[in-house]
């Protein structure tokens, strides 16, 4: 009896999870392979033959000037982000960890931003830059203010700091959970032993931090490496391509005027193998992290 009311639960099971698995299988394994596929043809994503041409498209990568120059920009940009992320979530983290009063009312106004779509938040600050910035001048003296995603030297940082307004919210969550699990009997000794708030930041915060500030780092590589929604927003790469992340350059090869669909999977077949060896460096990681701390 036990056992049919098993079997029974195993085909419920099996039922409720079958529809997302198909799906899932369809919508990504599926189109995973199907990438792979296309990145070792020459097919241009409109004509209805194509041919097998191997690892020919990748070879072409290697000697693409503008590919090389799409990943210098977007390994710039990934790296400004994790430090940022990393020194400015770490310090609202300790700062909002601190609030004695209204602390839920205070972490949700900083969580907001994470709740708007990223397309609203780039549509938003684009306005911003535009409109509201030049506006501004007269404050400050000036006749006017250029919009910084009109400048070659400023734009990749103003699709940063869009960026990082939207995307702190979730490591100082993070980080947050990390200070809470830090003994306070730690606290309490340090200052019986004369530590100032610096020297317990690090000799007693910063040390139980680093399994937390290693994931949100690989976490926000991995984000800056993807990065595609705020550039195209903001910029769709220019001005004279000093935005054109890797994303936005797939993006354009695959749909622009003269699609090039199997350079663009290969460019993404790339981009895939290092978000999964990232991927698996932060499993193992958070897997060492469990082990710790049981």
């Amino acid at each position: 009896m036990r056992k049919k009311g098993l079997n029974r639960d195993r085909l419920s099971f099996l039922i409720i999870t079958l529809p997302a698995l198909l799906l899932y299988s369809f919508f990504y394994i599926y189109s995973v392979i199907l990438g792979f596929y296309y990145s070792t043809t020459d097919w241009n994503g409109r004509s209805r033959t194509f041919n097998f041409v191997g690892l020919e498209n990748f070879k072409k990568l290697l000697g693409n000037k503008a590919f090389f120059n799409s990943v210098t920009i977007t390994l710039r940009y990934a790296l400004l982000m994790v430090v940022f992320t990393i020194v400015v979530g770490m310090i609202l983290a300790v700062s909002l960890n601190s609030v004695k009063r209204f602390k839920t009312a205070f972490k949700s106004v900083f969580f907001f931003p994470a709740m708007i779509s990223s397309v609203a938040v780039a549509l938003i600050w684009d306005q911003v830059f535009i409109r509201a910035l030049p506006s501004l001048a007269p404050m400050f003296g000036l006749d006017t203010i250029a919009s910084p995603l009109g400048s070659k030297q400023l734009a990749l940082y103003a699709v940063l700091f869009v960026n990082l307004w939207q995307a702190l919210a979730m490591p100082t969550v993070i980080f947050i959970a990390g200070l809470q699990t830090i003994p306070d009997e730690l606290y309490e000794s340090s200052v019986i032993d004369g530590a100032s708030m610096f020297e317990q930041f690090r000799f007693v915060t910063l040390p139980y931090m680093v399994p937390t500030i290693t994931v949100n780092a690989i976490l926000t590589l991995k984000s800056g490496i993807t990065a595609f929604d705020y550039a195209k927003a903001l910029t769709n790469g220019g001005p004279a391509r000093s935005t054109m992340l890797v994303g936005i350059k797939i993006y354009i090869d695959a749909f622009g005027d003269s699609p090039k669909f199997s350079i663009a999977n290969a460019e993404s077949v790339l981009l895939f193998l290092v978000i999964a060896v990232l991927s698996v460096i932060q499993l193992y990681i958070s897997s060492r992290r469990g082990v710790n701390n049981t």
